[in-house]
């Protein structure tokens, strides 16, 4: 288990710990291996409109099977708090104000008015990744060329005012609770063997258009042992494990990280995982959740399915959006 005393060790630190039974972000993958990965797993040309991507997976009938699964209605919503104080997981702070303190309008009723604004593809913002922020080797998903379909006013492919609300049946790997410890330590690779070892221990299976989350337990161990950087070392999946997921056919992955290991198994990529699920397989990003309200509530229910409802702003030209995902059981 985890130490939690005051000489617990450096929270940046990528030690196994934990009672983990693969620790570290390996096997290392060249690029060369990385770029076959990325062509054995790219979906372009397959689907129309190309800049929903693999959303366009999610039918009427998987919406309302997603629906006849809800059970008790138990609503919980899965994003971070507002955050507004810097830190090493949020150096780009976002932004809230007043800007309307009850004395600016007259007559009757007084208001009170506030500002937020947050440049949210950090740590410190629950949001969603469209199809336009990731490219590779230049390109966006269905081979569309970067430079082209976004620019200085945003992007003319893949935004997310593309997507709309997303709804589909959730799926919680709950990987801490799967092997019986408080969280997966910074710099822990999940592999595909531990996708499908968490599904026989949770009794759960991913299937066609589910969205995936998982669940590391990072959230939980930044409560209790204070905040590193996420960009040097953090738990996720590892690329290996991406192949599992385009078979299955999922239409949206997320996580309490970004859904990448760090540090980067991979050489010369930073987020590997981003660019195989968004540029290669057109699968949207929902990164920096907030997972252990749902954790507590799906080992109360003793079921790890659900039903997501995900609603990006509606932003023309936007690469994602700040969002507040619900799970409904």
């Amino acid at each position: 288990m985890a130490s939690t005393s005051a000489d617990a060790p450096d929270p940046g630190a990528a030690t196994p710990g934990n009672g983990s039974a693969t620790p570290g972000n390996g096997p290392a993958v060249s690029r060369r291996e990385f770029d076959a990965l990325f062509e054995a797993v790219r979906t372009w040309g397959r689907w129309t409109p190309a800049d929903r991507g693999a959303w366009n997976r999610v039918t009427a009938d998987h919406v309302r099977r997603a629906a006849a699964g809800v059970r008790s209605g138990v609503v919980v919503p899965l994003a971070l708090p507002w955050n507004t104080r810097p830190g090493p997981d949020n150096r780009r702070p976002a932004l809230h104000h007043m800007t309307d303190l009850g004395d600016v309008e007259r007559p009757e009723p007084s208001t009170h008015k506030d500002f937020i604004a947050a440049d949210y593809h950090g740590k410190g913002v629950t949001h969603l990744d469209a199809l336009s922020h990731i490219a590779y080797r230049g390109q966006l998903y269905d081979g569309r060329t970067a430079g082209d379909a976004v620019g200085s006013e945003g992007a003319r492919f893949g935004a997310v005012s593309t997507l709309g609300p997303l709804v589909t049946r959730g799926v919680l790997l709950d990987l801490p609770a799967a092997l019986g410890v408080r969280w997966l330590e910074p710099g822990h690779a999940v592999h595909a063997r531990d996708i499908t070892a968490a599904e026989r221990a949770l009794g759960v299976t991913i299937g066609e258009a589910d969205a995936v989350l998982l669940r590391s337990g990072q959230v939980r161990r930044r409560a209790e042992l204070g905040a590193w950087d996420p960009d040097t070392a953090s738990a996720g999946l590892h690329v290996d494990a991406v192949p599992l997921l385009a078979e299955r056919g999922v239409a949206l992955l997320g996580g309490d990280g970004d859904s990448d290991v760090r540090p980067s198994p991979v050489e010369g990529v930073h987020s590997p995982v981003h660019a195989l699920a968004v540029a290669a397989m057109g699968v949207p990003l929902l990164d920096n959740l907030d997972l252990e309200a749902l954790s507590a509530a799906t080992a109360e229910a003793g079921r790890y399915a659900f039903l997501l409802v995900v609603a990006p702003l509606k932003v023309p030209g936007g690469t994602g959006s700040p969002v507040n995902p619900v799970a409904v059981l």
